[in-house]
């Protein structure tokens, strides 16, 4: 052979370049491989560990053999599955449109390779199992308790369940949410919408009563204590009760208590009247 000819030397080289892109590989950072010889998986390159900072894993330049072992990528991110809203039951009867997603990592790629092939399999597995544990944990609770602090312990809950299944293909479950609960439109949610309000108003009127009673009880005990003020006070000065009582008096009588002078009644008494004695020293 002339290793001369340049088409000698061409086809060398391309024959070169393709053992060498059989046999060398980059594993980057955000993934892991699973590497296969003859249908069987023979080791993993960049293994998810809890903790790991980036740039410290086993990412980089690997070798293998070439023509013979194939390399299955796994993405090492936390991935979503989008649920399709479901329409659930609640305890007090209520049909909930909810819509809903959990956030997954695969941390056992060689079980996913096994048990699914890829992280997207995984997500089709997990995604009717987050359905089904959705509807049987809302189905427990009424619909108020998904607009309370409560709500994080369902969550909790399908978290739990649902990872119990995806420790099965090599995943693990990071986070489960809900996204929206609303009732469906018509009848339903006018209903709803009709017991909050009734709901509401039975509260308002509730407090109202309370500070009501609350505000009489107040008066009352400011009242008492106003009468023992002045009951000490005139205890002491009999004379000066009589006065206090006799001025009172007069200025309910003779309309002088912020009556207009259109409405006060004209009232006419002899000089000596008993009844107007303190303007008269009491008749000394």
């Amino acid at each position: 052979m002339n290793w001369r000819n340049p088409a000698v030397l061409a086809v060398a080289a391309i024959a070169l370049l393709v053992i060498l892109a059989s046999t060398l590989a980059v594993v980057p950072e955000t993934r892991q491989a699973v590497i296969v010889r003859f249908g069987e998986p023979i080791s993993i390159v960049n293994r998810y560990r809890p903790g790991e900072n980036f740039g410290t894993s086993g990412a980089g330049l690997i070798a293998r053999l070439p023509f013979v072992d194939q390399i299955v990528w796994v993405d090492k991110r936390v991935m979503d599955i989008e649920m399709d809203r479901q329409q659930v039951l609640s305890t007090d009867q209520l049909r909930l449109n909810v819509d809903a997603y959990a956030r997954f990592r695969i941390i056992d790629p060689l079980r996913t390779y096994i048990t699914a092939g890829n992280e997207r399999r995984v997500a089709d597995q997990l995604r009717p199992i987050l359905g089904s544990a959705l509807r049987n944990e809302l189905g427990k609770v009424p619909f108020a308790r998904l607009l309370s602090p409560e709500r994080g312990q369902i969550m909790d809950n399908i978290q739990a369940g649902l990872n119990r299944v995806a420790r099965q293909y090599g995943a693990e479950i990071v986070d489960v949410r809900i996204k929206r609960a609303d009732l469906p439109e018509g009848t339903p949610l006018d209903s709803a919408f009709e017991r909050m309000r009734s709901a509401r108003e039975q509260e308002a009127l509730t407090i109202d009563a309370q500070g009501r009673k609350q505000a009489q009880i107040i008066r009352a005990e400011a009242d008492a204590e106003a009468a023992r003020t002045y009951a000490a006070s005139f205890g002491k000065d009999a004379d000066f009760y009589e006065f206090y009582r006799a001025m009172q008096s007069y200025r309910q009588t003779f309309g002088a208590n912020g009556q207009t002078p259109e409405a006060a009644t004209n009232i006419i008494l002899s000089p000596g009247n008993a009844y107007l004695r303190e303007f008269n020293g009491r008749g000394r």
